[in-house]
């Protein structure tokens, strides 16, 4: 592991020492099966080349750019958000602090409003590291954020697996809030589905965070259909995040009908196929040392599944060369063209590759490009799943694809009477 801590405050060296010890405990908890690991990653800075090709964007002179805003139930954002998990873990060779803040503020200079972290992100990195560079820009961006793991809230080490108690989620935020230096959350969501919580108790929760002002809306994460629905019945719900691109269909099934039906906004996690979909990622790519994808042996991550996976890069690609954009851009503008209440948060570590997904709010795809990408898929497939069986243990009934929560309660208790 690379070690860095030239730009980092006291707290964050003692959170990155922490980081260093948690891997082994990690892996035998019920986080590892959220597919949330904390990687011992160091700050140091990402030296992966950025590939440029065809991004049909110029963004040198631009400052303040407007973007076209969507609606995630009463909420207003921007059609498409950034995705602040990269910039603390996952994918290996994370951006130095100084580098993320660099990213954010660029990030929102090119017009991005909606902006989303969580606790969990390694843990507590991307927080402050979120929260220090829109400071300056608070009463103009929506933060959005997460609870529900077992975190120490001094320490950020790992106590357990999850948990969604009423009284864990309200220390939780009010942590959250001082690390994100604001007097509110815009967007909270719960992580994961907490299977000994009765929904109806975390949906109240949230509402007198609401009530109390420390929260404006809530959310849940990879939340199947029966407890989206009981969770709405408490209090309206906002937005569900749940994985979702052009080749992980799984929300298609039953999570996007009910939200259309209650009124509740999607917000894609993933967009980009965990990076697949923007071609970059070849049978021969060398994964750097704390990439998820390679270090839990993801399904679609193999080098058989890399090559076999290549016809459905290709059909982007196909699409994309009449509009002289990307694979990856065409795979956002096809999840902006599903449904208008559809929001993808697409993460980076580098400027260039945020232009580069800004530039896919400008293409429209036409009806023929749509039947040509659907039609195409379902002659293709994908091989392999879309994450190890022991990570999808922790989402709800009704997420993957398989399974259905309809006839069930979902995955959590019901209320005691």
């Amino acid at each position: 592991m690379i070690n860095n801590f030239a730009l980092l405050n006291e707290t964050d060296m003692k959170e990155q020492k922490n980081a260093i010890s948690r891997g082994d405990f990690i892996t035998n908890t019920t986080l590892a099966a959220a597919g949330l690991i904390i990687a011992p990653l160091g700050f140091a800075a990402s030296h992966r080349k950025s590939n440029k090709k065809n991004i049909n964007y110029d963004s040198s002179n631009d400052k303040h750019l407007p973007m076209a805003t969507r609606k995630l139930g009463s909420l207003e954002v921007t059609e498409l958000g950034f995705g602040c998990m990269n910039i603390a873990w996952a994918y290996g060779n994370p951006p130095t602090r100084e580098d993320a803040i660099k990213l954010i503020r660029s990030a929102y200079d090119q017009g991005y409003r909606f902006f989303d972290t969580a606790e969990i992100y390694g843990p507590h990195i991307s927080e402050r590291t979120t929260g220090e560079a829109l400071k300056p820009y608070r009463n103009e961006v929506v933060i959005a954020s997460k609870i529900g793991f077992d975190i120490d809230f001094e320490t950020a080490q790992m106590k357990g697996g999850l948990n969604s108690e009423p009284a864990h989620i309200k220390q939780a935020v009010d942590y959250s809030l001082k690390r994100l230096q604001t007097d509110h959350i815009d967007l909270l969501y719960q992580h994961r589905v907490d299977p000994q919580v009765p929904i109806e108790d975390v949906a109240g929760t949230m509402g007198d965070l609401i009530k109390a002002g420390k929260i404006r809306h809530y959310g849940l994460s990879e939340a199947g259909a029966a407890t989206i629905r009981r969770a709405h019945a408490e209090h309206p719900v906002t937005a569900v995040q749940n994985e979702y691109s052009f080749w992980t269909r799984d929300p298609e099934a039953e999570v996007i009908p009910v939200c259309e039906e209650l009124g509740i906004g999607f917000v894609p996690w993933s967009p980009l196929g965990m990076g697949y979909l923007t071609g970059k990622i070849t049978p021969d790519y060398q994964f750097a040392k704390g990439d998820i994808r390679k270090d839990l042996n993801f399904p679609r991550f193999t080098k058989e599944a890399l090559e076999k996976n290549k016809p459905i890069v290709e059909l982007l690609q196909k699409v994309g060369s009449r509009h002289e954009t990307t694979s990856g851009q065409v795979a956002l503008a096809w999840l902006l063209a599903k449904k208008s209440f559809i929001v993808p948060i697409p993460g980076t570590r580098l400027i260039p590759h945020m232009q580069e997904n800004l530039a896919a709010t400008k293409l429209k795809l036409t009806a023929q490009d749509m039947n040509e990408l659907e039609s195409g898929f379902v002659a293709i497939g994908v091989f392999g799943d879309r994450a190890p069986a022991g990570l999808k243990e922790a989402h709800d009934t009704g997420t993957s694809l398989g399974t259905t929560s309809k006839g069930t309660q979902g995955k959590t208790p019901l209320p005691k009477k």
